[in-house]
């Protein structure tokens, strides 16, 4: 399993995602699930997934191979990396995922597996808002609001309620950071289907560009401190709380 999150405030767009992978307790591996395109001073867009592994690579593939024919022979296909707007990137992606659920769907499932897949979607291009969209196996997709800023996909339940009374539009990206840190924390120490390492990437509003897209390792300073902190915090709230029977 996996778990991803992203939070759209009106400052930028923050992602985190993990990068376990889980067939069985015996069958753990790592591949990462953000995926980022660039077209520097034009657009930026940041992909996170979640559910069949080989369904998702394939959107992915698929996605980069368009690109690709565009670059290299100079046609007009349209692309995540040229058509007009984040919203029509969201339906690329949607019709990709569409045609790879047509293509696999039934003989994965046949084999006992789920065919399922989500994306997180969260870029912006020149002239247009940063946007987040959540995207579903059939294709459809729903895009973040004032009321719903953020999403998640995957293992989500445990990170969930630090989202909830934490982020809201107004939120600096700097409390998303720490949000999304703890709700990542969380998760990790209650699920074992996910862990580290984990991929972070940060895009301030009309920057169109990255200012954090790296690796989270096991022994990264930052995100211990945050671990650590909360932990104590936790502790020292709940030792805090009046008697239930005074």
């Amino acid at each position: 399993m996996t778990y991803c999150v992203a939070v759209r405030v009106t400052a930028g767009l923050v992602l985190l995602s993990d990068t376990r992978t889980n067939a069985g307790i015996d069958n753990i591996s790592r591949f990462t699930k953000m995926f980022t395109f660039a077209n520097p001073g034009e657009r930026v867009i940041a992909m996170m997934t979640a559910g069949n592994l080989s369904i998702t690579q394939g959107v992915m593939s698929r996605l980069r191979r368009a690109i690709q024919r565009a670059e290299e022979e100079g046609s007009e296909e349209e692309t995540i990396l040229n058509c007009d707007t984040l919203f029509r990137v969201a339906q690329l992606v949607g019709e990709e995922m569409r045609e790879m659920q047509t293509e696999y769907r039934d003989a994965i499932m046949s084999q006992g597996v789920p065919a399922d897949a989500s994306v997180l979607l969260a870029g912006q291009r020149k002239g247009g808002k940063h946007r987040l969209f959540l995207i579903y196996s059939a294709g459809n997709f729903i895009e973040a609001t004032r009321d719903t800023p953020y999403f998640q996909i995957g293992e989500h339940k445990y990170g969930k309620p630090i989202l909830d009374r934490v982020i809201k539009p107004e939120s600096s990206i700097d409390d998303a950071l720490k949000a999304v840190c703890v709700s990542m924390d969380s998760t990790i120490r209650s699920n074992l289907s996910v862990g580290m390492p984990l991929d972070l990437a940060v895009i301030p509003k009309d920057v169109l560009g990255f200012s954090a897209h790296r690796r989270i390792d096991a022994d990264d300073e930052n995100f211990a401190a945050i671990s650590l902190s909360w932990g104590k915090a936790l502790k020292n709230s709940f030792a805090d709380l009046p008697s239930f029977l005074d």
